[in-house]
């Protein structure tokens, strides 16, 4: 269900953990699918967007029940390192360790100054890719992951180009290998990719998921 990247660099047991996270992503996905079906309303504020993802979906018992979510709890807005996390994602079949998690990082993305540094897409960049890249976030399986809440009318993929077009001319701190590409999680969502980049000892991967709650938002 999950076949494994194919990136030089990554051994047998990286490549477990980045195909253990798609199945975590795979679920998120799953609830944004429901919260359209819901036509769920929503603030334009990332926390409050997150979190109806998280409450109403992701940590709720009956949805977990009907999806089968019995591996991994998702908990929000936790210390760590330097900075607080969005997402903890933590394995629990089996535990591992306290430190042996996955984060992700939301961040809202519109249709204004997409080729700027100042706009949401430089935010996506400075306040979410760094993070991981500089280890204020840390990164115990080498993946991680980022969910870009889109907020209003925007063209996904022409607005993956202009933050692949920031990332390799704008943000050289971002230490980018590989830039944003497709990678497919889930059948019928056509906005999940990965990329690449340097990190203080081997390879980080990180995934980017692409929801788009135009339609959701009331102000």
């Amino acid at each position: 269900m999950f076949p494994l990247l194919n990136a030089a660099g990554y051994n047998g047991n990286s490549n477990f953990f980045h195909a253990e996270f798609e199945r975590v992503l795979s679920y998120i996905i799953v609830g944004y699918k429901q919260m359209l079906l819901d036509a769920v309303t929503l603030t334009n504020e990332e926390n409050s967007i997150r979190d109806v993802l998280l409450y109403s979906y992701l940590k709720r018992a009956a949805f977990k029940k009907k999806n089968d979510i019995n591996d991994f709890l998702f908990d929000k807005e936790l210390e760590e390192n330097t900075g607080r996390i969005d997402i903890r994602v933590m394995p629990v079949n089996p535990f591992v360790s306290d430190d042996a998690y996955y984060i992700i990082e939301c961040k809202r993305l519109n249709s204004k100054n997409t080729t700027g540094k100042t706009g949401l897409n430089g935010e996506y960049i400075v306040e979410g890719v760094c993070r991981f890249v500089s280890q204020k976030y840390s990164c115990y399986h080498q993946t991680n992951g980022m969910i870009g809440f889109v907020v209003d009318k925007l063209d996904i993929e022409k607005n993956i180009i202009s933050l692949n077009t920031l990332l390799s001319s704008q943000f050289p701190e971002a230490k980018t290998l590989k830039s944003i590409s497709k990678r497919s999680i889930v059948n019928g969502f056509d906005f999940s990719y990965y990329s690449t980049h340097t990190g203080n000892i081997r390879e980080l991967l990180l995934y980017h998921l692409m929801l788009n709650f135009s339609d959701n938002i009331s102000n």
